[in-house]
Order: C-alpha cells, then structure tokens, then sequence
C-alpha cells in the first residue's frame, strides 16, 4: 500500500531519536532535539520556507520554518509542536525503529508528538506548494524543545515576545480542540524533628510520624475540599502525594521528612494561591511543615476564550460544537500566557502516550493533516 505524505514524515521523524536529556543520560546517540531540528529545517529550505533557530540550550534550539504573506503581515498563525520525547519506558521493540501494523504507526513520539509535526508541516508545504504564499497571513511552524521537562522551548518563544493570532498547540486529542487544561505545581513539604537513639525514641522527635498526619490530612481532608470546586471542563483540581523520604536507619529517630506533591491547578488559581492555601491548611490543622516550590518555572492552568474568530473558525471546520479540556499540562498555557491565544489539537490518542509501545493510527494522522490544510487555506 502506497503511504501518504504524512505518514512517511512521520516514519522519518521516529527514526530521529529525541529523547529529552532529562530522562536518559549519558546516550548523545539518541537525546536532544537537534537531529529532528536540522531535518526539519532542510525541508522547510527546500520548499523555499523562511528558516530559523532559536536557541534555547547548547545544542538545543526550537525551530521556526516561516510562511510569508505576498503582502503586509495583518495576522500570524503559529503550529506548535514539541520535538522531544520521553525515555525508553520499558519498550520491547525498538522504538525508534517506526513499525506499520494494523493501520497504526508504532513508535517512540508516534503520538506524542511527532504524529502533530508531521501533520502539521505535511499540511503546511502542500498548501504552500499548491498556492504560493498567503495574502496578509504570515504561517509559523513552530518546533519546541523541552516540552516533556521543563517546556523551556515554549518559555523563549514567550520571551522572544513574537505576536499572533493563534497558537495551534500540536498534542494527541483524538482531533478536539481543548480551549483548557489544568496547570501544575510541584511543591515540597518538609518536616524538621529530632534525632535520638532507637532504643530511647522518647528523646527523641519524629519527623516520618508528624509527615504521616500531614500525608493522612492531604489525601483526605485536603482532597475533599478541592473536589467541592469544579470547572465546567476540567472537574476538580487534585492533589497527589507522589514520593517520601525520611530517616536514616531503622535505630535512628529521624530528624527530618520530606513529600513531593503534584497539586493541578484549575484557571484562576495561581502557584501563590495555591501555597497559600497549604499553608493555611496546615496552619488550620496544627501542623508544621516547611512548604517550597519545587518548579523553578510556574506551570499555569489554559482557558482560551472560545469566541475569538480565529477559534470560532477553527471549530466550524473540524465540525466541533462544544471545547474540551485535558488533565494534562501543555506549551499552549505558556504561550497564552505571552498573550498568544492558544488551544491544543492534534492527531492521536494521550493515552497511548508515553507507553512502552506507542502508536497513532494511520487515518488519526490524515485526518489530522487534512484538518490542519483546509484550515491553512481557509485563512489564506
């Protein structure tokens, strides 16, 4: 069988290992984004786009390939993906050997999220081919590293303080458009006690035994309180007491604990609000505990208004009538943050993302790719 466009983009893109460095050391042969960089960037030159870099860490850039208007810019468009990609996750086969079987594509980024990259730049260069440059529409393929970590691909493009209409945020949605997501904190407690011989425990304090009370307290009373607020989109914010570490030996009395906590947050709450908020319930309850940040850059929740006409048109074309959120966290909330009105969409499913055998189906990625030209011509 003869395979389309997108689907040989996407089979090449597999085959470019782009690990992020932050999950998988000391192995250059198959982290970092630069490989998928340049191989984008080739083709963006031989189809005559505008090519650029930005850097973001040595030998780490995100790449721009930019579709100029005939005439003046009066709108910009950005597709944004990410070019990286989790670690090895257990995988069986090579993952970074793509795989056809059973109209599905098999490996490491197929969904998440090199299925979106090459939808969207498949999609890109055959209207640019067909029709030459758009009118006053400038068109921004935008390839961000770091997404996976620390999404510091997205935090520079924020900086570079670039302007558009709309960000098109390439993730695996089952072909939704989600106007919203929750945002993330990671947060740290710590408990401070005093250490004492195990067979006097009595002179002792124990940090694991105050931490225990304050796990038991988050998991519960904390947990109910955050499920009493709920956004039409995103149900409740959460809280998840997600790693321990106390003590020393079992015959030491342990002088101090700490928790690392994923609390997601729905719009309108800040990380500061939110600490706060801890804080004031540990305070409430008698507990003490040393609360930090453990993010060094915040991580906010998206709510994109779904009037804009940009998105409105968006809507109409994929024949969707109602926005979706997502539990998960994504570029899209640094980019509207940078006032770049932002959803996400893409080919793919974000359950088969980040597993030991990743896939995206065959007609999940045209689909994808033939949503992404119609909408490419519509704003022409």
């Amino acid at each position: 069988m003869q395979r389309s466009s997108p689907e040989k983009l996407l089979a090449k893109l597999i085959a470019l290992p782009s690990v992020n460095p932050a999950f998988l050391e000391n192995q250059p042969t198959l982290t970092g984004e630069t490989r998928i960089a340049h191989f984008i960037a080739e083709i963006g030159r031989r189809e005559s786009l505008e090519v650029s870099f930005q850097k973001v860490f040595p030998e780490r850039s995100n790449v721009l390939l930019h579709l100029r208007p005939k005439g003046k810019t009066k709108r910009r468009i950005l597709l944004a993906p990410h070019l990286d990609t989790v670690g090895l996750a257990g995988a069986k086969h090579d993952i970074f050997t793509p795989r056809h079987a059973n109209g599905r594509i098999y490996g490491r980024g197929a969904c998440d999220t090199k299925g979106s990259v090459a939808a969207m730049l498949s999609a890109l260069i055959e209207v640019a081919k067909a029709r030459g440059g758009p009118a006053n529409t400038e068109f921004v393929f935008c390839g961000l590293v770091d997404e996976e970590n620390g999404q510091a691909g997205s935090r520079a493009l924020a900086r570079a303080r670039l302007k558009a209409d709309l960000a098109i945020v390439g993730e695996p949605t089952n072909l939704k458009i989600v106007t919203a997501h929750k945002g993330d904190l990671w947060l740290r407690i710590i408990t401070k006690g005093k250490s004492a011989h195990g067979s006097q425990p009595e002179l002792g304090e124990n940090s694991i035994l105050k931490m225990a009370r304050i796990i038991d307290l988050i998991e519960t009373e904390y947990a109910g309180q955050l499920r009493t607020r709920t956004h039409p989109l995103l149900g409740s914010a959460t809280v998840n007491v997600g790693s321990i570490r106390g003590g020393t030996q079992p015959n030491i009395v342990p002088a101090e604990c700490v928790i690392e906590i994923d609390r997601r947050s729905l719009p309108g709450e800040t990380e500061r609000s939110v600490q706060r908020e801890i804080i004031s319930f540990l305070k409430d309850n008698e507990c003490s505990g040393e609360l930090m940040n453990h993010k060094t850059s915040p991580c906010p929740a998206l709510e994109t208004d779904i009037t804009l006409p940009l998105v409105q048109q968006f809507f109409h074309l994929v024949g969707q009538k109602e926005p979706q959120g997502a539990n998960f966290f994504c570029d899209a909330a640094i980019l509207a943050e940078a006032g770049i009105p932002s959803v996400v969409f893409g080919p793919g499913n974000i359950a088969q993302a980040h597993t030991a055998d990743e896939w995206i189906s065959v007609t999940s990625l045209q689909r994808g790719a033939a949503f992404f030209k119609r909408f490419i011509e519509q704003s022409y």
